[in-house]
């Protein structure tokens, strides 16, 4: 039997962030944590898996799973639902092993009223410019969609402050590098250097004021 029991580990950020690409790298080089995969109403892209990056599903599917009390925490975000089944948590923390959600702050608001094992990392650009290039780089939303973007991201940086830490996405490797001294510190239960560190409140402070 294996003594310990895995926590979860919610990561949000506002679109745009990097949050994709930082949770991909600490997943491959933290041989302790695992991937949740998520389901969604969103259409698949190229070069996505179904049930590796996410579980494809259809609205309709998607509204059954919520009756039949499926998730652990789902939400709507720019139009299409995505959602985290109980089902792909409790076996990997079963064994032992931390899961990380790759998640919107909706969700995240539910995972906190239902799991006290989870911690929260919220990551953020360096700066709204920083922000705005990022989002017209990736070439997939139209002037407006990045404006509503933006806008959303204001409102979620207020979410930001329920979290644990907060952690600014300056550079790939620095970020990462980050999120995985958190994650040690927390299996080692010596966190308040960190959570000092990263407080979610100044962070998110001088990046509204910036």
């Amino acid at each position: 039997m294996n003594a310990r029991t895995g926590f979860p580990v919610v990561v949000a950020a506002p679109s745009g962030t990097g949050k994709t690409t930082v949770c991909r790298e600490v997943v491959a080089r933290d041989a302790q944590i695992e991937f949740s995969v998520s389901h969604t109403t969103r259409a698949q892209r190229p070069r996505e898996r179904d049930g590796v990056d996410y579980h494809f599903v259809s609205p309709g599917e998607f509204a059954r799973l919520i009756d039949d009390g499926a998730f652990l925490e789902w939400a709507v975000y720019n139009g299409n639902r995505y959602g985290t089944s109980w089902a792909a948590i409790d076996a990997p923390l079963a064994a032992g092993r931390d899961l990380l959600l790759e998640i919107e702050v909706q969700g995240a608001r539910q995972v906190r009223a239902k799991r006290g094992d989870a911690r929260f990392i919220f990551l953020v650009p360096p700066s709204f410019a920083t922000l705005r290039e990022r989002l017209e780089r990736r070439a997939e939303d139209s002037a407006g969609e990045i404006a509503a973007r933006l806008e959303l991201a204001r409102h979620e940086l207020a979410e930001g402050a329920h979290f644990d830490y907060a952690v600014v996405n300056e550079g790939l490797e620095r970020c990462v590098g980050e999120v995985l001294e958190i994650l040690a510190a927390e299996r080692a239960g010596d966190t308040a250097r960190l959570r000092e560190r990263h407080a979610p409140g100044p962070v998110i402070a001088a990046l509204l004021a910036g």
